[in-house]
């Protein structure tokens, strides 16, 4: 009887190495080799005969200890695993941990804030499928004023890329005649959604902020710090998915 093969992007993720997204730009990159040679995104292995590497380390059949980490990203991190020639990384955040970590969607490296890292890369996948329109809050600080006629265009949704943003809560949290803070929350999560909209409005974010994820708070986590989740937070956050 024929072994069931599985997508490369799901071995890895089942693994702990990724995200399923997160292990296609792996693969894309040409960090992953099947049997020594260079793998490619979609490919299917056999999973009892297969040796399977990510730069050079072969996976480890076993399971790893699922970790689950709320890290207060600071300005000048990026959360791309892809980008080989980053000064730095979030990664550098979590080296007390042996487990392999990597982030839950993405934050530009001049935002900061709420970023979730784990090894459960089902969860991760979960987490970040268009399909289940998990809430983001984000605080922004704009240059400026913000009239009624931005906020309601921010708010009712923005063309990007030829396609319209998904309705979103908008709300003010201070004004001041040289700066106004918005509360943003989000239910997508495009590549620099919250900048490029606001650039389309002619809006100059001096600063970017997420402090939610889903069930998940940032609360007052200091800056560059982590922490585990406990088990009612994660208990939260897989129920948000299902």
């Amino acid at each position: 009887m024929e072994t069931q093969k599985i997508r490369l992007q799901k071995y890895l993720a089942e693994r702990g190495v990724a995200s399923r997204r997160g292990a296609e730009d792996l693969i894309a990159a040409g960090r992953v080799t099947v049997n020594g040679r260079r793998a490619t995104v979609g490919q299917s292995i056999d999973p009892k005969k297969a040796l399977v590497a990510v730069d050079g380390q072969a996976v480890e059949q076993r399971r790893e200890r699922k970790v689950y980490l709320a890290l207060h990203k600071p300005r000048g991190y990026v959360t791309t695993m892809k980008d080989r020639h980053a000064t730095k990384t979030v990664t550098e955040l979590v080296t007390k941990y042996s487990e392999r970590l990597y982030p839950v969607g993405r934050l530009d490296k001049d935002s900061e804030g709420l970023l979730l890292m784990t090894n459960d890369g089902a969860l991760a996948n979960a987490l970040t499928h268009p399909s289940k329109h998990i809430e983001k809050h984000y605080r922004v600080t704009l240059r400026g004023q913000v009239n009624d006629g931005q906020r309601e265009q921010l708010a009712e949704g923005i063309m990007l890329d030829g396609r319209k943003t998904l309705p979103l809560e908008l709300h003010i949290i201070e004004e001041k005649p040289d700066r106004t803070v918005l509360g943003f929350v989000l239910k997508e999560g495009r590549n620099r959604q919250i900048r490029r909209m606001c650039e389309a409005l002619n809006l100059e974010v001096m600063r970017l902020k997420r402090t939610a994820i889903g069930p998940l708070k940032l609360g007052v986590l200091p800056v560059g710090q982590v922490r585990e989740l406990n088990q009612d937070e994660l208990k939260k956050l897989k129920a948000a998915v299902k």
